[in-house]
């Protein structure tokens, strides 16, 4: 898929990784739209971008499948989706305050995995009316996992459920998604710099990049939606996800 040809809904696209795509998408003659939890965020940087913000809970059913069709109306299309809403849920299976609490973990899996197919079915279902491009391509979906849907470490057992699915789920919606011409794939990126991190003690921050063995730093945004470009030009790279992580495997803690 062409770059200048994308339309895209970006989940978690305010901030961080999501951001970045936005920022990448429209520097190469994309059009955006941005689903945010975050108002204030999403309108100012839908307005940067000359692109469009949709006040959006990923775990809504309907305000979903409500935002996605505005979306495609006000690009004039839509090929592309680009789920990076996400958020951490940590916490131990038995912490120092007693058992985790069961909503700290079905709320992370409901937004993490849940969230994401929700998106993820809404835009499938519009892009089926695409016209065929080469290949017969309507549209690419792209998700987000992380490296610890692999490794999780301890205190990660909710955030790294929801990951681990998010990278089940990949493979059979690409077969599935195959006879309407739809590509899926996942990207699991390692540890970047976001909001979350650059919040962080400096030694902490060292500690993290001590910890990735080649290029020895932190991770990207930028890297990432590079990534995001890469799937959408290569039509060959359907059900796979990509680990970008510079070569990292998660310790126990």
């Amino acid at each position: 898929m062409q770059l200048n040809q994308v339309k895209a809904i970006i989940t978690g696209g305010a901030s961080g990784l999501g951001h970045a795509v936005a920022q990448y998408l429209v520097a190469n003659g994309g059009k955006v739209a941005l689903f945010d939890v975050n108002e204030e965020k999403g309108q100012e940087a839908a307005k940067a971008l000359g692109g469009h913000f949709f006040r959006t809970d990923v775990t809504s059913e309907e305000g979903v499948t409500a935002n996605v069709a505005a979306a495609r109306d006000a690009m004039g299309g839509l090929n592309v989706l680009v789920n990076c809403a996400g958020i951490l849920g940590a916490g131990r299976m038995l912490g120092k305050d007693g058992p985790m609490p069961l909503n700290t973990f079905a709320t992370t899996v409901m937004v993490n995995l849940v969230g994401s197919f929700n998106v993820a079915k809404a835009g499938a279902n519009l892009m089926q009316a695409n016209e065929a491009g080469e290949d017969g391509e309507r549209g690419v979906i792209i998700n987000t996992a992380s490296v610890a849907a692999f490794e999780g470490q301890i205190g990660q057992a909710a955030y790294s459920a929801s990951k681990g699915g998010v990278v089940g789920m990949t493979l059979p919606m690409a077969r599935e998604l195959s006879r309407f011409g739809i590509r899926v794939a996942t990207i699991a990126p390692g540890i970047f710099w976001t909001p979350m991190v650059d919040g962080m003690p400096p030694q902490v921050q060292e500690s993290l990049s001590a910890s990735i063995p080649f290029p020895s730093r932190l991770g990207k945004p930028d890297e990432f939606a590079n990534t995001v470009g890469f799937i959408l030009g290569n039509r060959y790279i359907n059900g796979e996800t990509i680990r970008l992580d510079g070569a990292v495997r998660l310790q126990p803690k």
